[in-house]
């Protein structure tokens, strides 16, 4: 199988690589934002030239950034995905897409089935939800929507790091408990992304929309109190709060918990639940604070 990976330095793409160069019987091509801009047309169609399958973990990340630059989010999200589907249809390849929680309103009451009305929120939730359409529009038979959410790994900034490097500063922390979502390990997700492109070449696995989040939920307080436990320090040191506590320019979904039913259907396992990939994580020193 050869595999482009694209934003290949960041969180998920660097674990997508390493994974990837594990098993000699893949190929891989390791494409940075320096390397590959996406967002270049006769770019995308010469860097997807002769491979199976191209995992897009590129994309425009900053949520709140993107309230004020919804134009520039959407080139990135939205745009550029439209020209890696347009350059797979014309290589024959198959796209896996990453995508995320925020298509969706947020407010709901029971997890989100990958079929579910989507409803964006803010301008990152719109840009996001332009790519998948841009994907079911130009591959309906090649293309692969994967949702994640609550995203944490070694490579780049996320909460898991953030909690563990406020526990060395701060005695105690504040932490918004009327969020809920499913925390997810990076290389977990990698390793489901691998799994997904695996069975898609095989034809074992139907396109579509999948969601990548571990099993279980919890609020952003719970897996803060898990982090410290996890990490032999004292959980009552984090304090439950409201989320109008930490105003930010885009809204954030109350409800982030996504169903998993795809993944059955595919002949595939859902992804752990999440305490255990947290504990799995500490273990191997994937979610270590930043020195």
């Amino acid at each position: 199988m050869r595999v482009l990976v694209t934003g290949a330095a960041g969180m998920l793409g660097r674990d997508l690589v390493d994974l990837l160069d594990r098993h000699p019987e893949h190929v891989v091509t390791a494409a940075t934002r320096a390397q590959l801009d996406i967002t270049d047309p006769v770019a995308a169609h010469s860097a997807v030239a002769g491979h199976h399958v191209v995992i897009n973990a590129a994309a425009w990340t900053d949520v709140d950034g993107a309230e004020q630059h919804e134009a520039a989010a959407t080139t990135v999200n939205g745009t550029a995905v439209a020209h890696l589907a347009t350059a797979c249809a014309a290589h024959g390849a198959r796209l896996l897409q990453i995508s995320t929680d925020y298509v969706f309103a947020g407010d709901a009451d029971s997890p989100y089935p990958e079929d579910a009305p989507t409803a964006p929120m803010n301008a990152y939730g719109r840009s996001k939800l332009v790519g998948e359409e841009a994907v079911a529009r130009l591959l309906p038979d090649a293309g692969y929507v994967v949702r994640t959410a609550w995203l944490y790994g070694t490579h780049g900034r996320n909460f898991v790091t953030t909690m563990l490097g406020l526990a060395e500063r701060r005695e105690f922390l504040d932490v918004v408990d009327d969020q809920r979502g499913q925390p997810t390990w990076s290389y977990a997700l990698a390793r489901q992304l691998v799994a997904l492109a695996e069975a898609a070449l095989a034809g074992r696995a139907a396109p579509g929309t999948y969601h990548g989040t571990c099993s279980g939920e919890t609020t952003w307080y719970g897996l803060a109190r898990a982090v410290f436990a996890g990490h032999g320090l004292d959980p009552e040191r984090i304090r439950p709060t409201s989320s109008a506590r930490f105003p930010r320019p885009a809204a954030r979904p109350a409800y982030s918990v996504l169903g998993h039913d795809r993944w059955t259907e595919a002949g595939l396992p859902t992804l752990p639940d999440w305490h255990a990939t947290l504990l799995d994580a500490a273990a191997t020193g994937t979610s270590a604070a930043p020195a």
